[in-house]
């Protein structure tokens, strides 16, 4: 027999409606709890970065409803030394470099005749260039003449004194600043550099070699490309004898390895991950480097002072050529110029483009690859920079063109090459052989 269930103290209908009221109660208190403001968790708070550009749609202007644009930081690009960052391998700085531009009368008349008022325009003898010069991450050009003052007088050799405008042509092809350390800086004395650099300031254009004062001539030149500081040192061998005045010895640098040595250290202490070096040197229309020009390459390779030493003053084209692992190009012969007897040699020039790379051992930055660009002066029917393996490719060139443009091109890569560069991994533009 077993025992009966024991009865509840409250009767159905009571218990029904005392779990109804128990439900609401859970309910209500639910919703109110999930529903209330809760103090932020330390992880909601502690260095935590704001999304938001400006505040809200009203203080910026935007759609009320409308996505605010997420702040973004840029990564650094620059190679901290001693490491390596995960997208070297990828990156790149092209630097190009050219010969001398040496006004003559012939080039600033043809500069006139291509002007108004009077005024000599010197972008339309430059712009077959732009496609290669403006390519470049960094372009540096020769600028081997002092300046006259605007409106001249104007004067040529021996004693160079150039239209400012000229430099409104150098600009228009991309280029990014000059060498001025040249046999020629001191041709109109203290006021011609004072008034060379100033005017080259004003163009908006870089400069080294030749200084205002002191306390410029102990900076370093230093072009920041793609986040990475790039500095420009620039001498000259000879003044023509002429000689700073005693109160300015630093008016203009001479080439001597040691303070090259010195300058590219205090280029790198200020920043510098790359150094390049336009040294104005060697023996005019020799194709071939003479021995001072060796024996300096030599002592720069051994010092490993500079990455890129770029050559001016020959009026021709001279070999490139790897020293110690250090490129030097010892001539690249004239960009501009129309020398009283104009012939093939005083015509002929290279253009030098070094990509640079980040070293996969210590970070530090080198040349990764050199091409050279041969260009030519034509004088007829007007003057103009012809950049030889692009217009080689133009088919509306006449045959007279294509033969002379073809020889120039030849003439310009046997002497580029004459001390195994192509060896080395030197390129030409435009070269069959290549």
């Amino acid at each position: 027999m077993h025992r009966s269930a024991r009865p509840s103290r409250f009767p159905l209908p009571y218990r029904l409606l005392l779990g109804l009221l128990l439900a609401l109660v859970v309910a209500v208190s639910a919703t109110w709890y999930l529903g209330a403001p809760r103090p932020p968790r330390p992880a909601d708070t502690a260095g935590s970065t704001s999304t938001e550009t400006g505040g809200s749609s009203a203080d910026t202007g935007a759609d009320a409803g409308a996505p605010v644009a997420a702040a973004t930081t840029p990564a650094a690009t620059t190679a901290q030394p001693g490491t390596a960052d995960p997208t070297d391998a990828d990156r790149r700085i092209s630097i190009l470099a050219a010969g001398d531009v040496l006004v003559h009368p012939p080039v600033w008349e043809q500069a006139l005749a291509d002007g108004r008022n009077d005024r000599p325009d010197f972008a339309p003898i430059f712009a077959g260039l732009r496609p290669a010069v403006g390519g470049a991450d960094l372009a540096l050009c020769h600028l081997e003449t002092p300046l006259a003052p605007p409106g001249g007088p104007y004067q040529g050799y021996p004693s160079f004194a150039a239209p400012q405008e000229v430099l409104g042509g150098i600009r228009s092809a991309g280029y990014d600043g000059c060498s001025v350390a040249s046999n020629h800086t001191l041709d109109q004395g203290y006021d011609g550099v004072v008034r060379t650099v100033d005017a080259v300031e004003r163009a908006g254009l870089g400069h080294s070699g030749a200084y205002r004062n002191a306390a410029e001539a102990r900076r370093p030149t230093i072009y920041r490309i793609k986040q990475v500081p790039i500095a420009h040192l620039s001498y000259t061998e000879s003044l023509n004898g002429l000689r700073p005045p005693p109160e300015a010895p630093w008016l203009v640098n001479r080439i001597d390895p040691e303070r090259i040595r010195r300058d590219a250290a205090a280029a790198r202490d200020a920043g510098a991950q790359i150094v390049i070096a336009s040294l104005h040197w060697g023996t005019e229309y020799a194709h071939q480097p003479d021995d001072r020009q060796q024996e300096v390459a030599r002592q720069l390779a051994a010092l490993g002072a500079v990455d890129l030493v770029v050559g001016h003053h020959a009026h021709a084209v001279q070999p490139v050529e790897r020293v110690n692992g250090t490129w030097i190009a010892y001539g690249l012969g004239n960009q501009l110029a129309r020398h009283a007897e104009p012939a093939d040699a005083n015509r002929d020039g290279a253009m030098i483009e070094a990509s640079f790379a980040p070293s996969g051992r210590d970070g530090r930055w080198e040349v990764a690859g050199l091409r050279a660009l041969p260009t030519f002066v034509e004088l007829d029917p007007r003057l103009r920079l012809i950049d030889l393996s692009r217009a080689l490719a133009d088919p509306a060139l006449t045959d007279d063109q294509r033969r002379r443009y073809s020889a120039a091109l030849d003439r310009i890569s046997g002497h580029l090459l004459g001390r195994g560069g192509a060896r080395a991994g030197l390129e030409i533009a435009g070269d069959g052989s290549q």
